[in-house]
C-alpha cells in the first residue's frame, strides 16, 4: 500500500521559532516542509541539522528559471539529502527534465521531484486575468501534470480537488502532494481551493501539507495528531 503522510509546513522566520515548535511535538517526529522563508533565513545548515536528527524533509523552493540554471541549482541541493523537492511546472518540460538530471546523483539516487501546478491561493479569476491563462484551473493543472509526467517527474503539487482527475490521467503511482488543508471548523486564511484532511484522503491525496492549522494551534501536538487521524481515516 502506498504511504500516506502529513507534512507540516514549517513557515518560520528563524531556527529558534522552528525548534520552539518542534519542542512541543513530544513523542512525534513529523515530516517537515522547509520553504523559502526558513531556508532563506537559516540556509542549508537547517536542512542538514534536521536530517541529522532523523526528520524527513520536503524542500519547497519551487525553482523556476532557465533549464541550465535549474539543473545546476538542483545538483547543489541534491547534496542536502532531502526526501522531496519541487519546481514550477510552468517552467516548461525542458526545465523539469533538467531539474531531474541535476538532482540525480552519481549513484543514480535522488529525492522525489515534484512539479507545482497552480498554487492553491490562485482562483479562476486570478489565473485568467492576472496570469492570462485561459480555460479552467482544472484544465491548466491537468496540462501541467501531463507535461510533468512526460518530463519524468514523480508527481505534482496540486489542490486535493484536482487529485482524482490527475490520477485518472497520469495513473495512481503518480504522486499528488496537496496543500490547502484546513479543519472543517477552521478559517480559510489566504487559500482558495481547500479541503479537510478527511476529504483529501477520500480524494486520493498521497501527502497533505498542513501549516497554520497545526503550527498556529493552541496545542500543535493535538492538532497534528488530529490531522494524522483524519487523514488516515481513524476518526
Amino acid at each position: 500500500m502506498r504511504e500516506r503522510d502529513v507534512i507540516i509546513a514549517c513557515d518560520f522566520a528563524s531556527t529558534e521559532q522552528l525548534y520552539a515548535f518542534l519542542g512541543k511535538m513530544e513523542g512525534e517526529k513529523p515530516y517537515l516542509k522547509i520553504g523559502m522563508e526558513l531556508f532563506y533565513a537559516a540556509g542549508p545548515t537547517i536542512v542538514r541539522d534536521l536530517k541529522a536528527k532523523g526528520y524527513r524533509i520536503f524542500l519547497d523552493l519551487k525553482l523556476h528559471d532557465i533549464p541550465n540554471t535549474v539543473k545546476k541549482a538542483m545538483s547543489v541541493l541534491s547534496r542536502l539529502d532531502v526526501d522531496m523537492i519541487n519546481v514550477h511546472a510552468s517552467g516548461t518540460r525542458p526545465m523539469m527534465e533538467a531539474a531531474k538530471e541535476g538532482l540525480t546523483r552519481a549513484d543514480g539516487t535522488r529525492p522525489l521531484l515534484l512539479a507545482v501546478t497552480q498554487l492553491t491561493s490562485t482562483d479562476q479569476q486570478r489565473m485568467n486575468e492576472d496570469l492570462l491563462i485561459g480555460g479552467t484551473v482544472e484544465d491548466c493543472v491537468m496540462h501541467y501534470a501531463k507535461n510533468a509526467q512526460a518530463a519524468g517527474v514523480d508527481g505534482v503539487v496540486c489542490s486535493p480537488l484536482e487529485v482524482r482527475q490527475v490520477k485518472n490521467i497520469c495513473g495512481d503511482r503518480f504522486l499528488c502532494v496537496t496543500p490547502g488543508i484546513r479543519f472543517a471548523d477552521a478559517k480559510k486564511d489566504d487559500q482558495s481551493r481547500i479541503t479537510t484532511p478527511a476529504m483529501a484522503r477520500e480524494l486520493g491525496s498521497d501527502y497533505i501539507v498542513v501549516g497554520r492549522p497545526i503550527t498556529a494551534a493552541d496545542d500543535p501536538l493535538a492538532a497534528y495528531r488530529r490531522c494524522k487521524e483524519e487523514f488516515a481515516g481513524n476518526r
